[in-house]
């Protein structure tokens, strides 16, 4: 557990720019650090779930921001009522899907905007990219 490595600075900064509209692909630097076997596969998960749960609540403080000067209105879209009031009505639960690819990015936004408080939603989103990661390093271990 070297908090010095260049690799695992590498890892950190990647899963932090994947959470956010910026491309990343943390998954693939961290299947090449298990290649290495250098580090435990639970310190790689680790890092990686904070770098990209920090990414995903920056997604948060920027939607909690923008209510400021744009409060939540209803929109006039039927599909964008659906979602909004999806949104409201499952709360901080919801960002448990925030590592899903295209709409994750913008439920950490949303539940910024509508206001949902920052420690469930640091919980919730921490457990989706947990899990997601535990995933890919099983994956890797299976096959």
């Amino acid at each position: 557990m070297d908090l010095f490595d260049l690799k695992i600075w590498m890892l950190f900064g990647s899963a932090l720019l994947s959470s956010t509209l910026l491309p990343g692909g943390s998954e693939a630097a961290l299947i090449y650090l298990l290649t290495l076997a250098e580090h435990s596969p639970l310190w790689l998960i680790l890092v990686a779930t904070i770098g990209n749960t920090l990414g995903g609540m920056s997604s948060w403080v920027i939607g909690f921001i923008i209510a400021k000067y744009f409060p939540v209105r209803r929109f006039s879209e039927p599909k964008q009522q659906k979602a909004l009031m999806q949104i409201q009505r499952w709360g901080s639960p919801v960002l448990l899907l925030s590592w899903l690819p295209i709409i994750g990015d913008p439920l950490c936004l949303m539940a910024g905007w509508l206001k949902i408080r920052w420690l469930p939603a640091l919980i919730y989103i921490f457990i989706g990219k947990m899990l997601r990661y535990a995933v890919v390093v099983w994956l890797f271990y299976r096959f």
